[in-house]
């Protein structure tokens, strides 16, 4: 594999990693509402989960992946699950609290998200997320003809990893800041609202595709 085709791949990547979606979303919930550390341990658990996916299908999850395609159904139907399950937090920390004093006081407990539950949020978010699956999909099908695919594969995932964790820890830096976490402690009834509205939005149309695949 040469230079132009990693850096092909990994430019493709990057693209999808700095366009706004559901890892975002998890970033920037956990840096507004429990500071820079929660956000940066976000990053974290994301960019483990992309190394996952690559290690996966350098393993062979997507020959698995091609013969059930239910897999990608379950898929769907757990990522929709734990999407809503996102929302309904972000619902309830929106109603936890009565007044915008009591929000600044505990700020950093609104989401009660302690540093173990910001990393596992971040990769069960990659994890459960199809559309992650069906990229390293499309990576796996662009190396499949390569000489020693399964270890770029690995390769790729490392640096899709690194380039995970640089630009969701500055998305994490830039949510931590003291102007937006005074914006939040401001407006947080509806910015923990907004995270409720889209994280219910991805999570009811992943599993309305499920869904709808069971009965096709």
């Amino acid at each position: 594999m040469n230079g132009v085709e990693i850096a092909t791949v990994m430019f493709g990547i990057a693209l999808a990693q700095i366009s706004p979606g559901p890892n975002m979303m998890a970033v920037s919930s956990a840096a507004l509402s429990g500071g820079r550390r929660p956000g940066l341990l976000s990053a974290a658990g994301i960019a483990t989960g992309v190394f996952i996916w690559s290690v996966l299908f350098a393993f062979g999850i997507g020959a698995v992946i091609d013969a059930f395609p239910q897999t990608l159904t379950a898929m769907k139907l757990l990522g929709g699950a734990y999407f809503l399950y996102l929302a309904l937090k972000s619902l309830r920390a929106c109603l936890k609290h009565r007044n915008g004093l009591q929000q600044g006081v505990s700020a950093g407990q609104t989401a009660q998200r302690s540093g173990l539950d910001a990393y596992r949020t971040g990769l069960l978010v990659v994890l459960t997320n199809p559309k992650a699956a069906l990229m390293w999909v499309a990576v796996s099908m662009f190396l499949a003809t390569t000489h020693g695919a399964h270890a770029a594969l690995v390769l790729i995932g490392v640096m899709a990893a690194i380039s995970a964790m640089m630009i969701y820890g500055t998305y994490a830096v830039l949510f931590s800041t003291g102007v937006a976490v005074r914006a939040y402690q401001r407006f947080f009834r509806t910015i923990d609202g907004l995270f409720g509205a889209v994280f219910g939005v991805i999570g009811g149309r992943l599993l309305i595709d499920g869904l709808r695949d069971l009965r096709n």
